[in-house]
């Protein structure tokens, strides 16, 4: 099928391209979201006569976009998720999750905009794209981690954390609880006994 482009559509082509797609393609992506026109001569007359206010209109939302790639800076999201000691997740992060935590963190996005061609199913950093405009595009950092104490580690090391979760935790066991496991004390009353049994061995040496 053969259409016009109403926008810049990525490996496709600019606003106003006539283009040829699978039909499927057309009839489910791109022609109900807007994205395009059937390439028929009514069409082709009624988008040159649009052309102008259509790119007027696509320079203001590239404009906002871009503010809002502005805003968004250097973003990092953690996620909280329980995963084995391997980093294999129980379960998966998908685009609505990401699409979550990025709006959470102050910048309002929906799932579509997530480029993402398939759910993360493991721990550690992963860039992903945020489809804000047709012409603009930001890279955001999702760290997946089963703790907060973990996700810091991965922020600083740059790499997924794995092993058990303990293996984060000991490295904040206090000093003195570690010294308690490997010298704790004798109990007053084992040494009393101790002390009283030497008492009466030496009795017996004596009265022999």
């Amino acid at each position: 099928m053969q259409v016009i482009l109403l926008e810049r559509v990525e490996k496709l082509g600019q606003m106003g391209d006539v283009v040829t797609v699978k039909d499927g393609f057309a009839r489910n992506f791109l022609l109900p979201q807007n994205k395009a026109l059937r390439a028929t001569a009514s069409n082709k007359a009624a988008f040159e006569a649009d052309k102008a206010r259509l790119e007027a209109e696509n320079l203001e939302r590239r404009k906002e976009a871009e503010s809002v790639a502005e805003k968004m800076g250097d973003l990092k999201v953690v996620m909280v998720r329980a995963a084995g000691e391997s980093g294999q997740l129980y379960g998966s992060v998908t685009s609505r999750d990401i699409a979550d935590a990025v709006t959470e963190a102050g910048v309002s996005i929906s799932r579509n905009q997530v480029v993402l061609d398939r759910a993360i199913k493991t721990l550690g950093l992963h860039d992903v794209v945020i489809r804000l405009h047709p012409e603009v595009s930001k890279t955001v950092v999702v760290n997946i981690a089963r703790s907060d104490a973990e996700a810091e580690t991965q922020f600083s090391t740059g790499s997924a954390v794995t092993g058990g979760v303990s293996d984060i935790e000991d490295d904040f066991v206090e000093e003195e609880t570690v010294e308690e496991l490997f010298e704790e004390e004798a109990p007053e009353e084992a040494v009393e006994e101790v002390a009283t049994a030497a008492d009466d061995e030496d009795a017996e040496k004596a009265d022999a």
